[in-house]
């Protein structure tokens, strides 16, 4: 009796977890994307960013309404990435000229998700989410070293998508803090993360108008034997910055695992150039980890 009763749980923990994502794709997919304490400063960013009249002033003046995110601006223009001969900057408008409207955009959406990570209606959820974050940073950071140090992909779009890749996970937890009963079961919670993670987070991407080579980025990264016909672009990238921090602390498991990438091959890496490249780009990546709020 005790078995047939997991057997009934497990298969009730399912069919929640099936029913739930199921609506979240529907939502998504008809653009209503939800996610607690989203501030709307990141919704006025995007909306003057997607003016293609825009202007740095028009974008400074959006960004200084909340000073939160204005001081994120100015410490990415001034991080060792982005500034590396050191010269700082304290205007924001001067700010925004230097990083460009692309950083701000990331930086606008890194600062929008800080914020959710840290509503109080997602407290039972902080521990995962904030993981969840950090990780995310970490990718983002090591996919613009890797952008720049490996191919000729743009280092600013390769940024996005690192920090964009934990993007359905994050969507599918914040929007199960209403539903307590899908953690019942953590085998099928881990379980519909892994399954719905890629095509929510397409659904809320392409809601947010992200450049469709980064959505693409999202929802492919983990296929290690993506063909591509040409020379390496944003989701290899990403592939790579994703085994980097994975497995930054196992040299064994990580050649193992950039032999078997084929975007290790687009790109020419090897162990020796990895652990070259992070060497020679530790302040840059601790700079972008602390502008992005790791």
């Amino acid at each position: 009796m005790h078995v047939d009763r997991q057997q009934e749980t497990s298969s009730s923990g399912n069919w929640d977890a099936f029913v739930f994502v199921q609506a979240l794709a529907a939502e998504a997919s008809s653009g209503r994307i939800h996610m607690p304490s989203f501030p709307d400063v990141a919704v006025r960013m995007r909306r003057v960013l997607a003016d293609d009249n825009c202007d740095t002033a028009q974008v400074a003046k959006v960004a200084s309404a909340e000073p939160a995110l204005a001081a994120k601006l100015l410490q990415m223009a001034n991080s060792a990435a982005l500034n590396p001969a050191g010269i700082r900057i304290t205007e924001l408008k001067s700010a925004i000229a230097r990083i460009g409207f692309a950083h701000v955009r990331t930086v606008a959406l890194a600062y929008a998700l800080e914020q959710v990570r840290n509503a109080p209606s997602l407290e039972p959820m902080r521990e995962v989410l904030n993981e969840l974050w950090e990780r995310s940073v970490l990718v983002a950071s090591l996919a613009y070293v890797a952008a720049k140090k490996w191919t000729y992909v743009n280092p600013d779009q390769a940024l996005l998508a690192g920090l964009m890749h934990g993007m359905g996970r994050m969507y599918i937890i914040t929007r199960s803090a209403d539903h307590p009963g899908l953690f019942a079961n953590s085998e099928s919670f881990r379980e519909m993360l892994r399954t719905w993670h890629a095509p929510i987070a397409r659904m809320v991407l392409e809601s947010w108008d992200i450049a469709p080579d980064i959505v693409t980025a999202v929802e492919q990264y983990e296929q290690l034997d993506r063909r591509n016909g040409g020379e390496a672009d944003v989701t290899d990238v990403l592939t790579i910055a994703d085994l980097l921090a994975s497995y930054h602390g196992d040299a064994l498991a990580l050649e193992v695992q950039l032999a078997e990438a084929a975007a290790s091959r687009r790109m020419g890496i090897t162990q020796e150039s990895v652990a070259r490249v992070l060497q020679e780009s530790a302040d840059e990546l601790a700079s972008l980890n602390a502008a992005l709020g790791a």
